[in-house]
């Protein structure tokens, strides 16, 4: 998989742009403030019709216009292809080969794409919610099922949280009836997004693993706990997770009603990393961190390309300067070859690699783009 072409319309800081890229390794190189990132996360949301910086569709469209598109020509395994994403005040539409798709789940997975930015380097360290992102983000461009439950499951939550906060503030007047159909709903979406979620740790592990213990010489062995809110196991059956869900959520369900807000289930499990059977999200170093951080980014690629036949665009966003040398050359050794990445950076100096010295170099400056030759 690799992108040909990109197109950007009014896209943050870019009027009119139009670039062709290289199946290898692409240098975005500028000051900062000037568009590198932009640029990256442009790509990005033409792979997930959505950010990674911000939920606001409408900070992606210029100063003062009606619309923003990107669009992008691809070639993957099955040939070429183009995709598009425009945003306006109507919200936003999707296009594979110039068809609508009406449902994101038909358009995530079309193009898969991993992203390496400092802000990864939080996920050992950052909040649960960083975690569940990541995961959920990485299993929805391989497997469209999950995607499609863990949408019902919030699409549920949504509506559970509103009718237990009306409760709470006195709006309306108990209807045990309905908490019932929706904590039902809720289980059974819940409950493939839980077995989906255990499978996909899982197999993350076992590519994470070996990578880790090469990044750390041998020293260190990398174990990944899916940690739920809920009794529920890895390798339950769906019949026995909605079993397990009934009676956790029967167990809480006053404790629901006087707080307002459903207090257990996928949406505030964790996920949690151990070195040498440490949990290195409370004792371990901040090398350890990076390391169990990068271990995962290139566990990522090993793992979509299992799934699907083909390597994904990798994005390297301002994260080379983030690594000591000895984590550059092992994450840019493991990608030579056989990935489509971008790396920004203000500068090449200080990295010592043959990868970059052969990349394409684009030059950013205010919003312009220039390929060094």
């Amino acid at each position: 998989m690799h992108i040909d072409e990109l197109k950007l319309k009014d896209y943050r800081n870019y009027e009119d742009l139009s670039l062709r890229f290289e199946n290898q390794v692409n240098v975005i190189l500028g000051e900062n403030a000037q568009g590198k990132t932009n640029l990256m996360e442009s790509i990005y949301v033409l792979a997930l019709a959505k950010s990674h910086r911000t939920s606001r569709d409408k900070e992606l469209i210029r100063w003062d216009q009606p619309f923003a598109r990107i669009s992008g020509g691809f070639t993957n395994k099955h040939g070429p292809m183009e995709m598009e994403v425009i945003f306006s005040n109507k919200g936003k539409k999707v296009k594979v080969n110039a068809i609508e798709k009406k449902r994101l789940s038909d358009y995530i997975g079309t193009c898969t794409i991993v992203m390496f930015a400092p802000e990864d380097l939080t996920l050992v360290k950052g909040s649960p919610q960083i975690r569940r992102r990541f995961v959920d983000i990485e299993m929805g461009q391989i497997n469209s099922v999950y995607l499609y439950y863990l949408s019902q499951y919030y699409k549920v939550l949504k509506q559970r949280n509103q009718w237990l906060k009306d409760l709470r503030e006195r709006k309306r007047t108990a209807d045990e009836a309905m908490l019932d159909v929706m904590t039902e709903q809720l289980i059974q979406s819940g409950a493939e997004v839980l077995k989906r979620r255990f499978a996909f740790i899982e197999t993350l592990q076992e590519w994470a693993s070996p990578i880790h213990r090469d990044i750390s010489r041998g020293k260190e062995e990398l174990t990944l706990s899916y940690e739920p809110t809920t009794a529920v196991k890895p390798h339950m059956s769906t019949e026995e997770l909605q079993q397990v869900l009934a009676a956790d959520f029967a167990r809480v369900r006053e404790q629901e009603m006087r707080r307002g807000t459903t207090q257990i289930g996928p949406h505030r499990d964790d996920l949690a990393f151990y070195v040498n059977g440490r949990n290195i999200q409370t004792f371990g170093s901040q090398g350890q961190q990076r390391t169990t951080a990068l271990s995962l980014k290139l566990a990522e690629i090993e793992l979509i390309y299992e799934k699907t036949g083909e390597y994904p665009i990798l994005l390297l966003d301002d994260v080379l300067s983030e690594l000591d040398d000895h984590r550059q050359t092992h994450l840019l050794n493991s990608i030579k070859g056989k990935v489509q990445t971008f790396v920004t950076t203000t500068s090449v100096e200080g990295i010592d690699h043959q990868l970059l010295r052969e990349a394409a170099t684009f030059l950013v400056e205010e919003g312009t783009i220039m390929r060094k030759e």
